[in-house]
C-alpha cells in the first residue's frame, strides 16, 4: 500500500471506529492501552510537569559535558522525588520530567514533590556545581506546574513508534505552567490548590502560608498559586 494510502485509511478509521474506556485504578503502562481508540479514563489526575529554566541559553554558552550534567542531576533528582511521593514516571521530554499521581492525597503529594525538587535543586545540584566547578557562577532554576482534573489515556504513534498521550486539562496546564517566573519555582492551579491538605498549604514553626495567590494572565485571568518555599528531604 502506498504511504498516502495507507495514511488515508488509518485517519478514517480512528476517526470512525467506537472508543472503548475502561476506569483507571493504577497509572498505565504503554502495554496496558492497545494501540487503537482503546483509553483508561481517571475521574481525577494530579499531573506535575518539571521542566529546566534557560536551557537554550545553557547549550548555547557551556560546554556540552555541563549541559549533559545539569541535565542528568536535575531529571534524576526530579524523577527519583516523584517516584519517592508516589508518583509514576511518565515522560522525559528533553529537559523536562511529567509525573502522574492517583489516589486520595494525590494533589498534596505532588505539592509536596514540587517543593522538594526546589530543595534538591538549592542545596544539592547547586552546591554540587560549586564544589565541582569553583569558579561557576551557573545556578539551576527551574519551575514545577501542577494541575488536577479529570484525564483520558491513550496511545498513540506507529508500530514501532508509540507511547501513552495524556488528555485533560491538567496535564495541558501544568505543562503551560513551566513557562512562568522561575523565581517562585512551584506553581498550582487554583483547581489544585483547593485539594491541598493544610501540610502542603503551611509551612515553618508558625504555620506561614507557603503561597500566593496570582492571577494568570495568559488563561484569561484564572487563579493560581505561586511559592518559593522548599521542603526538606
Amino acid at each position: 500500500m502506498a504511504l498516502i494510502d495507507d495514511l488515508k485509511a488509518e485517519t478514517a478509521r480512528i476517526f470512525r471506529d467506537q472508543w472503548n474506556v475502561r476506569e483507571g485504578r493504577v497509572v498505565p503502562s504503554p502495554e496496558d492501552v492497545k494501540l487503537s481508540n482503546d483509553a483508561v479514563h481517571f475521574d481525577r489526575a494530579t499531573v506535575l510537569y518539571a521542566d529546566l529554566s534557560g536551557s537554550t541559553k545553557m547549550v548555547d554558552t557551556k560546554k556540552w559535558y555541563f549541559s549533559a550534567e545539569i541535565y542528568r542531576t536535575f531529571l534524576y533528582c526530579a524523577a527519583r522525588i516523584v517516584k519517592y511521593e508516589g508518583g509514576e514516571i511518565t515522560s522525559y521530554d528533553g529537559d523536562r520530567i511529567m509525573g502522574v499521581f492517583i489516589g486520595d492525597n494525590q494533589t498534596t503529594s505532588a505539592a509536596r514533590c514540587g517543593l522538594k525538587i526546589n530543595y534538591a535543586a538549592k542545596h544539592i545540584i547547586n552546591p554540587a556545581i560549586l564544589k565541582q566547578y569553583t569558579s561557576s557562577t551557573f545556578k539551576v532554576r527551574h519551575v514545577v506546574g501542577i494541575d488536577t482534573s479529570e484525564v483520558h489515556v491513550a496511545r498513540t504513534g506507529a508500530r514501532g513508534g508509540n507511547d501513552l498521550v495524556w488528555i485533560g486539562r491538567a496535564p495541558n496546564y501544568a505543562a503551560k505552567m513551566t513557562s512562568l517566573d522561575p523565581d517562585y519555582p512551584t506553581w498550582v492551579t487554583g483547581n489544585a490548590y483547593y485539594f491541598l491538605a493544610d501540610e502542603a498549604k503551611y509551612g515553618g514553626k508558625d504555620k506561614s502560608h507557603m503561597w500566593e495567590q496570582r492571577s494568570w494572565t495568559d488563561m484569561s485571568g484564572m487563579t493560581i498559586y505561586r511559592s518559593s518555599w522548599t521542603w526538606t528531604i
